[in-house]
């Protein structure tokens, strides 16, 4: 599986696989993804609007 399509997955953008497993550890595990791909989309939004204000 692609990167981009497992972001999709992680941020609920595409349907999840029905072949994967359904623990309660996989979900904390996509939780947790999901909480940092969007912690990292936030800087990398700061980190632009801090240097396009700068100049």
């Amino acid at each position: 599986m692609s990167i981009l399509k497992q972001i999709a997955t992680y941020l609920y953008l595409r349907k999840k696989d029905e072949d994967t497993p359904n623990s309660s550890f996989v979900k904390y595990m996509h939780g947790i993804n999901r909480i940092s791909i969007l912690l990292f989309i936030f800087a990398i939004i700061v980190i632009i609007i801090k240097l396009v204000i700068k100049k």
